[in-house]
């Protein structure tokens, strides 16, 4: 079963009761593809750096407004931890999705947007919009160009937007292992790895011990920041 990063690390610190255990009802087989998000802005804010964001937004407390693809959603959480780390007062306006957001960004009508890479850079290549940083540990390949935020002065700022497989947690363990080396040839063929590149992917095989580690580590940090900011699914 493939699942989003929203469902097994952002969603459980938002929502009290679920009908299930994000940790205790699966066993994990493997990431299956990462992307980070991008920093974008309409052409006319006049911040071209991350330091420049944040002193514009700071000089205009509750006047800005920025664009979601939906509330607890990675564009709208990654938009959230920066603010909790520069206490920023900046509107959010949530979108059923990321079409619709874009279409009053490009317009002018919002001011700055947490986008998925492959989304984003389509626009960034046209001109529409202008990538301020990438939210991966190094630099996109994608956009070489556009420097990271921990390369703009801001420590451990690393998001990651992910899908992975996941089974019932009752699967027996020979089939388990199975299904994780026959991910690792997968994910690992070459021609594969070409297709997600130029979908702004990267396929990201790793153990079934490190994705559970992975997942719990992701948890923990977007309960944080969900309690932090206050954030409810309402």
């Amino acid at each position: 079963m493939l699942v989003y990063g929203i469902n097994q690390t952002i969603t459980p610190a938002m929502y009290k009761k679920l009908p299930y255990d994000n940790v205790r009802d699966f066993a994990m087989i493997s990431l299956y593809c990462t992307m980070p998000n991008m920093l974008i802005v309409h052409p006319a804010v006049a911040a071209k750096t991350v330091p420049e964001f944040v002193s514009l937004v700071k000089a205009s407390p509750g006047k800005m407004r920025y664009v979601s693809s939906g509330i607890g959603a990675s564009p709208h959480m990654t938009m959230e931890l920066l603010k909790t780390i520069y206490k920023l007062d900046i509107l959010h306006v949530p979108y059923k999705n990321a079409a619709q957001g874009y279409v009053d960004l490009t317009s002018g009508q919002l001011h700055a947007m947490f986008a998925n890479l492959p989304g984003g850079l389509m626009h960034v290549r046209a001109g529409r919009l202008r990538g301020i940083a990438v939210t991966s540990a190094k630099r996109a390949e994608q956009i070489p160009d556009l420097p990271t935020f921990i390369e703009s002065g801001v420590p451990d700022f690393e998001v990651t937007v992910w899908q992975g497989i996941v089974v019932p947690a009752a699967t027996p363990k020979p089939i388990l292992e199975n299904l994780h080396a026959t991910m690792m040839k997968t994910l690992n063929a070459p021609d594969l790895k070409q297709r997600f590149f130029d979908q702004g992917v990267i396929a990201a095989p790793v153990t079934r011990e490190a994705f559970l580690d992975y997942i719990k580590q992701e948890r923990a940090r977007w309960a944080k920041v969900v309690k932090e900011a206050g954030i409810t699914p309402d």
